[in-house]
């Protein structure tokens, strides 16, 4: 539940907890419940219990960011990819375990993506803004009805960095602000029986411009399954931008970002 990840945009995943409901469009293929189902299932859904991960699976964390001290460098972490933090149906106290753990680990970047901001202020610890400068809060929205929705209550987020998940991308979006400091898109990949739905390079064309002009990083994650199947991509997300329009090309990480190491880890 703690490992190197294969996700582009980040180095490490964590996972706190397993389990989540549904709650719009861009969960109908949801990866993460088919895993759960897969592993035996049973934490998915209102009212279905959430599945705290092991404390060795937690301690990974401090020593990812020991590591840190030794290598020099600062990696990503991608919080909860089988969850989301701000999930209701999350015991507080689960979540409070979590913003000690992140706050102790300051030589991380850490990475909260979560299709719930709208609970975000009320579950974020008080002294969020001044000790936790290396999370970023990033909403993920698949419409453009989801991004005007979400926009503003992600901008009242007092984090140092914030950003948007446009991931599966199901329409055009225009983001409409360039106080983002982060825009992920892409398509979506078929699970299981279930086919991607179509992501339109023309969509992610556009952010790619937007971002330019914003001056707001874009990353474009995959083209999807759906485009792979018609260009006849050996990648069958469509997540090799060596088979990309080299326009679509565009890996670009947050600003705003700590880029230093803040303490010695060696006793954490």
């Amino acid at each position: 539940m703690a490992e190197n990840s294969g996700i582009a945009w980040t180095d490490n995943t964590f996972n706190p907890w397993v389990g989540c409901t549904k709650i719009g469009p861009g969960c109908d293929h949801c990866y993460a419940e088919a895993m759960d189902h897969r592993f035996g299932g049973g934490h998915w859904g209102a009212g279905a219990p959430r599945k705290r991960t092991t404390p060795a699976n937690w301690a990974k964390v401090r020593k990812w960011d020991r590591d840190a001290v030794k290598a020099g460098a600062r990696p990503w972490v991608f919080v909860a990819s089988l969850a989301d933090v701000f999930d209701n149906e999350v015991p507080a106290e689960w979540r409070a375990d979590l913003w000690d753990l992140m706050f102790a680990c300051q030589n991380l970047n850490f990475q909260v993506v979560t299709k719930r901001i709208g609970n975000a202020a009320k579950m974020l610890p008080a002294n969020w803004s001044a000790n936790f400068p290396h999370v970023g809060i990033i909403a993920t929205v698949v419409t453009q009805a989801e991004c005007d929705r979400d926009l503003p209550k992600l901008q009242d987020i007092p984090a140092r960095w914030i950003g948007l998940s446009i991931e599966p991308q199901l329409e055009r979006v225009i983001p409409r602000s360039s106080f983002l400091d982060w825009i992920i898109t892409g398509g979506e990949s078929d699970q299981g029986s279930a086919r991607g739905r179509p992501y339109n390079i023309a969509w992610a064309e556009y952010l790619c411009s937007w971002g330019r002009a914003a001056n707001v990083p874009i990353f474009v994650k995959q083209l999807g399954s759906n485009i792979a199947r018609g260009c006849q991509y050996r990648d069958r997300a469509g997540a090799d931008p060596s088979e990309w329009p080299p326009e679509l090309r565009v890996r670009e990480m947050p600003r705003n970002v700590p880029t230093t190491l803040t303490r010695d880890a060696s006793s954490a």
